[in-house]
């Protein structure tokens, strides 16, 4: 089962993905971690995210770019945090994808879906501001777009966290 969570920033995306992957009983709970702290700010967001799963049973990877080698047991119930770090580090890290970076974290998507057997894919709605951005912030944007549209398309779930109340955008496990 592959679930997709969105929403803006301070919407509870994490809490509620991480309750969604918890309630798988079976397998191991892996946390793929993907904010690379580079500021007292980052280093906040992973502690408090560090804080928030703290006796849940996860086994945390940390993952900046790259996503389609990493070797996980099969069978897994993951947890990627979050979709929006990924593409950022593959876009503008050293070692990341660059220009291909869509296809980079399009790749590890599809690696995630063949491994796990439950994974939980935490991204971010960033188009609501109305600021026009220019050069690779656009890239960013159009990236980050064609992965959640890519995304959404294979997830079984689709949730949006709106105030910290999940909203049900796509639920094709409640066909009869």
């Amino acid at each position: 089962m592959f679930h997709l969570v969105t929403g803006g920033s301070g919407s509870g995306k994490s809490l509620y993905a991480e309750e969604r992957i918890a309630e798988f009983k079976d397998g191991p709970r892996i946390y793929i971690a993907t904010m690379n702290a580079s500021d007292p700010e980052s280093m906040s967001r992973i502690d408090r995210h560090r804080k928030m799963r703290r006796n849940k049973n996860f086994r945390t990877v940390e993952c900046f770019t790259g996503l389609s080698g990493l070797q996980l047991p099969a069978g897994c119930n993951v947890l990627l945090e979050d979709m929006g770090n990924l593409m950022a580090n593959e876009m503008f890290m050293q070692d990341g994808a660059g220009i291909h970076a869509f296809e980079a974290v399009r790749d590890g998507v599809d690696h995630l879906m063949g491994i796990a057997g439950n994974l939980v894919i935490v991204t971010n709605e960033i188009f609501s501001d109305g600021i026009r951005y220019q050069d690779s912030a656009v890239l960013y944007q159009e990236y980050m777009g064609l992965i959640n549209q890519y995304m959404a398309g294979k997830a079984g779930r689709v949730t949006e966290l709106v105030y910290g109340i999940p909203v049900t955008v796509k639920d094709m496990m409640k066909r009869v």
